[in-house]
């Protein structure tokens, strides 16, 4: 019985490794076909950007021009429209947005994290709820409003409707959960203020969960077309989407080379923008799960 145990302890240390293994390299397989899937319309946008429009058009698929033409594409797209002005109004746009989200968004997640009161777990399930309505369903009532006020046309006619983010309320309140309520009891035992504990002691301890949420209302407001294309009709407030159909309809028309050069340049800020936040941003987007 002994020799038939000895052949089965020294077999299955390999076997083990050999499935670790195995495991490894399909995990690594679909992150890597993920990764590609991701990158190529990029990689593509940017060769397009300096291909010549006879390379744009032909049968032949190449990674690089064989003609460099990138100065013509890109001065083409910076003399036709004014891109950096439209990049301006983006980050405008998202800045304005973003304070006023953080504004409000931070206290109500640290009064249904830390504070007992009546009703807090309703207006919890109330918050969840609220991340079921999409932003169509106010749109008709609210652009009555804006009209009537005469606010159309204007930054803040782009802002109002997104000020209050109820997948902010829950990401925070999520992060602030973790926070230890000790030291919560005796800032209060030192006499400070909700108002004061709240800014001083437990927002500061929340900027990987800030910058989380940074980069996803970053993303979905220099992205947004739909708002915009109903508030706006000047192009000198035009975000970088909208600002981009202005200059598809105008300029270009079938020059696609042009076209993808504006689109690299107001896709740029976003790229730099995650790539200076991604730590914070993954260190968000973990911890907001720990209790």
């Amino acid at each position: 019985m002994t020799d038939l145990a000895l052949p089965t302890a020294s077999v299955t240390p390999a076997h083990s490794v050999l499935r670790r293994f195995l495991s490894l390299v399909l995990i690594h397989g679909v992150l890597i076909a993920g990764a590609i899937f991701m990158l190529a319309p990029f990689v593509w946008m940017l060769v397009t950007s300096i291909k010549p429009p006879a390379e744009i058009f032909s049968a032949e698929i190449s990674l690089w021009p064989k003609q460099f033409y990138g100065l013509q594409n890109y001065g083409f797209a910076m003399e036709k429209a004014p891109l950096l002005r439209f990049a301006l109004n983006g980050v405008i746009l998202c800045g304005g947005i973003l304070i006023v989200q953080l504004l409000v968004a931070i206290p109500c997640a640290y009064a249904l994290a830390k504070l007992d009161f009546p009703g807090r777990n309703a207006l919890f399930v109330l918050v969840l709820l609220g991340l079921c309505i999409p932003v169509q369903v106010p749109a008709m009532p609210l652009y009555i409003a804006l009209a009537q006020l005469g606010l159309l046309n204007t930054y803040f006619s782009m802002m109002v409707p997104f000020f209050l983010s109820v997948f902010a309320i829950f990401l925070f309140r999520q992060f602030f959960r973790s926070f230890p309520d000790d030291i919560i009891n005796a800032a209060r035992l030192d006499g400070m203020s909700e108002f004061e504990i709240v800014w001083r002691i437990v927002t500061p301890s929340a900027w990987p969960a800030i910058a989380a949420f940074s980069v996803f209302s970053a993303v979905a407001h220099w992205n947004d077309l739909y708002w915009p294309l109903i508030v706006i009709s000047d192009a000198k407030l035009a975000p970088p989407p909208l600002g981009m159909m202005f200059f598809a309809d105008a300029e270009t028309g079938s020059n696609y080379g042009a076209l993808t050069a504006a689109a690299t340049i107001l896709t740029a800020p976003l790229v730099i923008a995650f790539l200076v936040a991604r730590r914070r941003f993954i260190d968000g987007i973990t911890m907001t799960g720990v209790k």
